[in-house]
């Protein structure tokens, strides 16, 4: 067996000699390692990874298509008569699509003509999957079930995707290299996953809503592993917070405060919030085996609750650090009836308002405080990037209203008389999409829109609808507002109908500190890949702690094009590994600094 490849043969090679050694990544297509020795030398693997990947997009569709075209279908004809590549042969083999049986290689086959058929080329899947290992036979046929559905643009973009992650993996054997961090981040939420709310496990979802049995039990893992990976102390604080603290070596210096929740959407996934837990514990766990302490503390907080699903508190558990908790919420009453007081004393929290003031942190004593977060989007994904640094946390404000019209008969009211409510709502909708479209980065939606009691031959009397607006800063995320209020205004005046409008929640745009956001920069930059900057739209844990304390983020790419509060959330050991190396770099850079 030949000695792995390493950076420094690669980059020293006579540039054929070079690409001979990249041979067999992207399926019968050598030009791509090729055309990349161009831009050596490579200071990464993740440099040289997605220099490959630029040099794909410059070629353009038809060359992507020829690429996917190059490769085999899985348990395919070329399976059957042993014509694989021996890496194709030995991915396939992993996954066991060599072992099918009859009934699943039949169904896998007809699965092939189908997307074949729809597609003009054969589905890819990076079998041996986000961790490595290998994808089973049941989740690969589930794969190819849901993309057979999808659009032939989204389709192309997720098989080169695919094939990009099918060489990441193949040019890791090539150099012998393990994310083995990365993977042990992957674990440990992979492992936290089984804790799900009753009703929920039977039906194969996650979800975690605060203080369940579930929800503790997530705490209890959270805090075993802490302990495990060295923290100094370990305790669960009045709201639920489960908090790790590694000392530092300078009692006087201030500590670095991170973390994020580990409560869920209902049928979430595993890496929202999570991931923000995880990539700090590893990177202590690190410090803690080598025995080094650096200036500083490492505080890293589970925050227990910050979506707000069981109760509408959101942010409880980042909140109660900055010292906004409301008191009032204690008596607010879940679906069942149960208030959070008797939660919280369910759960053996006091569920006092003063024991809950002294989770209250003085930003004196922190230098700040960073958190890791999936993407929860496209965007990272798209430019074949793993990493991306928040530049602001999107500022939000969302409405509740109703439009008030007249029903009447569908087949005798004429066009012209009929007092519409849906209708204005529908306008309403569409105005809202071209307005938030003509902004760079300002979104906006109407996530619920329902006719109360509606009949398919009435005209509609009364149209319900909610209003989500963000932007990267409050002054462009106010002008959107102000110009759609106006709209609806415009709208019912000359449609004749009335309108009301609660105000339910208004959040500040919280920007990056500079600071910390070239910090972050610099960390990226030293994994060998470029710095690429973006808000985030998806509000976090983050923005709470920013009322207090200087704050910047850094995002992972999802898989499955980003996406987010779905159970196909995803993302994969290397880029979690690339996540725990920034990281890394980020404390050694505040080490310096505190030296």
């Amino acid at each position: 067996m030949s000695a792995p490849l390493t950076l420094d043969r690669l980059n020293a090679a006579p540039p054929d000699v070079a690409a001979k050694m990249l041979d067999g990544l992207y399926e019968h297509t050598p030009w791509i390692a090729g055309q990349a020795m161009a831009q050596r030398p490579f200071l990464s693997l993740a440099h040289l990874k997605h220099v490959m990947t630029q040099v794909l997009d410059a070629a353009g569709d038809e060359a992507k298509k020829d690429l996917i075209r190059a490769h085999p279908e899985l348990a395919g004809k070329a399976m059957v008569s042993n014509t694989l590549t021996a890496e194709s042969t030995n991915e396939q083999q992993k996954a066991g699509l060599t072992q099918c049986t009859p009934e699943e290689f039949a169904l896998i086959q007809k699965l092939n003509a189908d997307y074949n058929a729809k597609f003009g080329w054969p589905f890819i899947l990076a079998v041996r999957g986000p961790r490595g290992l290998g994808l089973n036979k049941r989740q690969i046929i589930e794969a190819f079930q849901r993309r057979l559905n999808g659009h032939p643009d989204f389709e192309l973009a997720e098989c080169i995707r695919n094939i990009h992650r099918i060489a990441e993996i193949r040019l890791n054997d090539k150099f012998g290299f393990e994310p083995t961090l990365g993977q042990d981040v992957w674990d440990w939420q992979e492992q936290l996953a089984r804790h799900t709310d009753p009703g929920y496990a039977e039906l194969g979802q996650m979800t975690v809503t605060y203080l369940t049995d579930a929800h503790r039990a997530c705490a209890a893992d959270i805090a075993g592993w802490m302990r495990d990976c060295g923290f100094d102390s370990v305790t669960t604080d009045a709201v639920g917070n489960v908090v790790g603290l590694y000392k530092g070596s300078d009692p006087a210096a201030r500590t670095l405060l991170t973390g994020s929740h580990y409560d869920t959407v209902r049928n979430g996934g595993k890496y929202d919030g999570r991931l923000g837990i995880f990539v700090p514990m590893a990177c202590v766990r690190e410090l803690h085996a080598t025995s080094k302490r650096l200036p500083f503390g490492i505080e890293v907080v589970a925050f227990a609750e910050e979506e707000g699903q069981r109760y509408k508190a959101t942010f409880l558990g980042s909140g109660a650090l900055t010292g906004s908790f409301n008191p009032a919420w204690l008596d607010q009453t879940d679906a069942d009836g149960i208030s959070m007081r008797q939660a919280m004393q369910h759960a053996g929290l006091p569920a006092t308002a003063e024991a809950i003031a002294t989770c209250q942190r003085d930003p004196a004593h922190y230098l700040g405080f960073v958190e890791v977060h999936i993407e929860q989007g496209p965007v990272l994904n798209e430019l074949n990037l793993p990493l991306g640094v928040v530049t602001s946390i999107n500022g939000s404000v969302r409405f509740l209203g109703e439009v008030t019209g007249q029903a009447s008969h569908a087949g005798t009211t004429p066009m012209d008389r009929r007092k519409d409510a849906a209708c204005a709502v529908a306008e309403l909708a569409l105005y809202l999409e071209a307005r938030a479209g003509q902004d760079a980065d300002s979104v906006a939606t109407m996530g619920q829109l329902n006719v109360p009691n509606g009949s398919i031959n009435v005209v509609p009397g009364t149209c319900r609808f909610s209003l989500d607006i963000r932007a990267p800063i409050d002054a462009q995320r106010n002008a959107v507002e102000r110009d759609v209020l106006h709209k609806l205004q415009d709208i019912c005046t000359r449609r004749g109908l009335s309108y009301t409008l609660e105000e339910t929640m208004r959040a500040s745009a919280a920007p990056s500190a500079p600071a910390l956001q070239a910090r972050w920069a610099a960390a990226v930059q030293a994994t060998g890949l470029p710095v690429f900057t973006m808000p985030s739209g998806a509000g976090h844990d983050a923005m709470k702690l920013h009322d207090v304390m200087p704050q910047a983020m850094l995002f992972v790419r999802g898989e499955n094009s980003g996406i987010s509060h779905n159970p196909l959330e995803s993302t994969t050991a290397d880029d979690m590994q690339l996540t725990v190396d920034a990281f890394t770099h980020l404390l050694h850079q505040l080490a310096d600094q505190n030296s």
